[in-house]
């Protein structure tokens, strides 16, 4: 289903709005007018009976002369939303001169209008007698156009009142809405430009609360984004500088190492070859020279992969890497508590948790002067797919942000984020430093 953008979703929300309120003010309008209509005629009807009344009650004789009567009707005719006649006992109509004449000017009502205003009216009849004992019938019935005429006005202007605040309401909506999609295309368009990696553009401030509550988030994304990337853009830098220095070293050690060790096996060999030379001397030199050439080659090895990792599994290697540690630093006591279950763990995941200890270790020995440190691979109790790790030293320790852009522990950091796990560190001053990480290893 093709999706409706939201000036369409707006417009049309409004418009179902204004058509709701237009529909239901229609119907309280014509629901109110039939009544005030209603009401009127029912007034004007109990009047005109109740005049009538009291001219009877006020005359003397109640046997009263047409002539005098039918002036006094005259009169009455001309009371509103009413059709006043009189009639003999024989059914005929008897005139009633000075009736109220409708005005031209007055504007009639549409036919629909008067048919929902409109309604059934009681007729009402009141017998005379006349002095001449004759029986005359006024007839009293309702003639609403007058009062259907003016609701018609009314309900005319109450509906022109709704149609101009409708607009006005659909005129403001739309200019906040087009105010708010700018803002929003602001915020798209800078996205846009952080998908490609653009971070120092900065979104302007908003007179709106929550655009300009946006705009900051975003901008605090993109100087955290952009930190982030300088970081790794160092760390990168600083791991092929290292990658370049580890291999001049190599390559220095191979030239002085095996380069003279093998130079100097040939030329033994070559004097053994002539008659007169100590054959058992020299035999003892080269198999001197091949056992230190043995030692160097396995130290340059273990220095690129620890072997025994793939042999014996990621304790054991620790283990040998804690021995390492201790003959060469020892007044260094290190201490190991390490879980049988990571011998279980994939290659992958041994080798960086092998490289962070041996980067902490590699730490302390230079800047902690710690005497005692303590390395922990565990399950972690509270959550049982987690490998919980922990190196604590007793050293100097130092300030956080001292270290915290350090590229030892921005390069442990990596390794750990590599295996979609958490790693944090605390210390400071005269207090040690403790390394945690935690790793699934589901």
């Amino acid at each position: 289903m093709r999706s409706k953008s939201l000036r369409f979703q707006i417009t049309y929300r409004v418009l179902l709005f204004a058509v709701g309120i237009m529909v239901i003010g229609g119907a309280v309008a014509i629901w109110q007018a039939r009544n005030a209509v209603e009401d009127e005629v029912e007034s004007s009807i109990n009047l005109a009976l109740q005049l009538v009344k009291l001219g009877f009650s006020a005359s003397p004789n109640p046997n009263i002369d047409a002539t005098d009567w039918i002036s006094r009707l005259s009169a009455l005719k001309q009371t509103r939303h009413l059709n006043i006649q009189l009639q003999d006992d024989s059914g005929n109509l008897i005139d009633i001169a000075g009736g109220r004449e409708s005005s031209e000017q007055d504007e009639t009502p549409p036919r629909w209008f008067a048919d929902l205003v409109g309604g059934d009216y009681p007729k009402v009849e009141y017998r005379i007698e006349t002095h001449d004992n004759k029986v005359l019938t006024l007839v009293i019935q309702a003639n609403p156009l007058d009062e259907i005429t003016e609701v018609w006005g009314e309900t005319r202007a109450f509906f022109l009142t709704i149609c101009l605040l409708v607009l006005l309401i659909f005129m403001a909506v739309h200019l906040v809405f087009n105010k708010t999609l700018q803002a929003i295309e602001t915020i798209v368009d800078a996205l846009k430009l952080i998908e490609t990696g653009e971070y120092r553009k900065k979104l302007p401030e908003f007179a709106t609360q929550e655009y300009d509550s946006i705009a900051g988030a975003i901008n605090h994304m993109t100087d955290v984004l952009e930190r982030t990337r300088q970081k790794n853009r160092a760390l990168t830098q600083h791991s092929l500088q290292i990658q370049e220095e580890e291999r001049q070293r190599l390559s220095q050690e191979l030239h002085d190492e095996l380069g003279q060790s093998l130079t100097a096996i040939k030329v033994m060999a070559a004097t053994a070859a002539h008659r007169g030379a100590d054959t058992p001397k020299i035999t003892q030199s080269i198999t001197e020279i091949c056992d230190h050439l043995i030692k160097v080659v396995r130290s340059m090895m273990q220095q690129l992969h620890p072997l025994i990792l793939s042999e014996l599994g990621l304790k054991a290697t620790l283990e040998d890497l804690v021995e390492h540690w201790a003959e060469r630093n020892p007044a260094l006591s290190v201490e190991l508590d390490c879980d049988d279950a990571v011998d279980t763990l994939d290659h992958a995941v041994t080798i960086q948790l092998f490289r962070v200890i041996q980067e902490c270790l590699t730490n302390i020995n230079r800047h902690a002067h710690a005497s005692r440190v303590t390395i922990t691979l565990a399950i972690d109790p509270a959550r049982p797919g987690q490998l919980a790790v922990k190196v604590v030293d007793d050293g100097e320790g130092c300030h956080i942000e001292h270290v915290a852009a350090g590229f030892g522990l921005l390069g442990m950091k990596e390794r750990i984020k590599s295996l979609d796990g958490e790693f944090s560190f605390h210390s400071r001053p005269g207090a040690g430093m403790t390394v945690e990480a935690s790793v699934p290893i589901a």
